[in-house]
């Protein structure tokens, strides 16, 4: 990975001086990017990986990949037959080894979907991270693969570190889990389903799952490299997910921009009332990040799906929102960034799984736009916010990417908002700053840098 020039401690967050004009392209999906390399390290033919994000995390998933004895050749450019240029991913699939240690930084897709796949490996392989991983649910997918055969050493704990006896091959079948806290408990056993001598049926035993979008996105891009996958939405049994048994296709993935991504930036047009483009924004995605173009509409915006990509328009007044965010909880942060700024109250809802995200995010937005003079309150399942006049001041962000955009988007309308630590953004949206900065051109000011 290119280095990243140093940031300062505290980012000074530039103020809109005026409406943004601008066009921005914004890096590939970092869900997809790690779900098609899962997909390709387990397939029986070389596969690519094309327009791939390259940030911490996909960094970690490739590097973990490679652990494993995965061949990845990453190269500058190349052409894909529907012409998608850019950097590609050359995904060599190899069986699978040890000894090997799995380093998953705090990358959910890397902690939850890669122990399934080391049950395939020969040998021992380990699992740590950064210490926010060792708080971060996991016990669910230990339990579902213990039961599906595998022996796994966690010393009783439920989450990291753990060590993966991979004896080459799991049996597979029937196991029942509560992916309450994380839509990413039922895509870790579905990507490496097919793999498993039986093939695998999870059923979800909890009362809510968030993120559903993610697992259509997981069933569609299993499907896509020739998997059979049977799902609630198709007439199947309500929370129950089947995978047969059956090889994987190697493919060639053109991956998405990354919608979730591109929220700071539409952020700003709304805000300031001007005009953002985002090339190649598909017109069909599973992408949770799409629902952007219906809640930034109803706080004030407009937008219409051009030749030239999403085109959203701001229209100098932002307007509360109450809105059920349990699909697209990863929203959160940059909405509430957002409704902090807006005429009316607004009620975010269904997000009570965000407390156990990269950080609290329920906690840390409450915190860290209280502490700029905002009125945001706890509730059981997300947070109320009542608009009040903000001032400058340290923007916290407790390693997660998140929080650091969330505050550069009020950094806009307020003068002298402070980020700490926006080198973090790296985790799946790398130069955001200069982007930002970019982004902003002569409609900008930094105060006190």
């Amino acid at each position: 990975m290119t280095e990243t020039p140093a940031l300062p401690a505290l980012w000074p967050a530039p103020l809109a001086d005026g409406t943004v004009h601008a066009t921005v392209t914004v890096p590939g999906s970092k869900s997809v990017t790690n779900r098609a390399l899962v997909l390709a390290a387990l397939a029986a033919e070389p596969g690519w990986v094309r327009r791939p994000l390259r940030s911490r995390d996909s960094q970690l998933m490739s590097d973990a990949l490679r652990a494993l004895g995965v061949g990845i050749e990453e190269t500058a450019s190349s052409s894909s037959g529907d012409g998608a240029g850019g950097e590609a991913w050359r995904v060599i699939p190899a069986a699978l080894h040890g000894p090997a240690t799995v380093d998953v930084g705090n990358a959910g897709t890397v902690m939850r979907f890669l122990p399934p796949v080391a049950t395939l490996a020969s040998g021992d392989i380990r699992f740590d991270g950064d210490p926010r991983s060792y708080e971060r649910p996991l016990g669910q997918v230990i339990s579902a693969l213990r039961t599906l055969g595998a022996r796994i050493d966690d010393d009783g704990r439920g989450a990291l570190p753990l060590t993966v006896q991979g004896g080459g091959a799991l049996e597979g079948g029937v196991v029942e889990i509560d992916a309450s806290n994380s839509s990413q408990f039922v895509s870790a056993l579905l990507l490496s389903g097919p793999r498993f001598n039986q093939g695998v049926e999870v059923r979800h035993t909890g009362t809510t799952l968030p993120s559903m979008p993610h697992i259509r996105m997981t069933v569609e891009m299993l499907r896509a490299a020739g998997a059979q996958v049977d799902t609630p939405e198709a007439g199947g049994e309500p929370n129950v997910w089947r995978v047969a048994p059956s090889a994987l296709l190697g493919r060639d993935v053109v991956v998405e921009p990354d919608l979730s991504n591109a929220q700071p930036f539409l952020a700003a047009a709304l805000i300031t009332g001007g005009t953002v483009t985002i090339p190649d924004w598909p017109r069909r995605t599973t992408q949770p990040g799409d629902e952007l173009r219906r809640i930034f509409t109803e706080m004030g915006g407009s937008c219409e799906l051009t030749d030239a990509g999403l085109v959203f328009t701001g229209s100098g007044k932002i307007h509360g929102i109450d809105v059920d965010l349990g699909e697209v909880g990863e929203l959160t942060p940059g909405i509430a960034a957002v409704a902090a700024l807006a005429d009316s109250p607004s009620t975010l809802r269904g997000v009570a799984h965000l407390r156990l995200h990269e950080t609290d995010r329920l906690a840390a937005l409450t915190k860290e736009i209280n502490e700029l003079g905002g009125d945001v309150t706890e509730t059981a399942d997300g947070l109320h916010i009542r608009p009040r006049p903000l001032h400058g001041g340290v923007f916290h962000t407790y390693d997660d990417h998140r929080m650091a955009t969330a505050g550069a988007v009020i950094g806009l309308a307020v003068e002298g908002v402070r980020i700490e630590n926006v080198a973090t953004t790296a985790k799946t949206l790398p130069d955001f700053p200069k982007m930002w900065t970019d982004m902003l051109g002569e409609a900008s000011r930094v105060v006190g840098a």
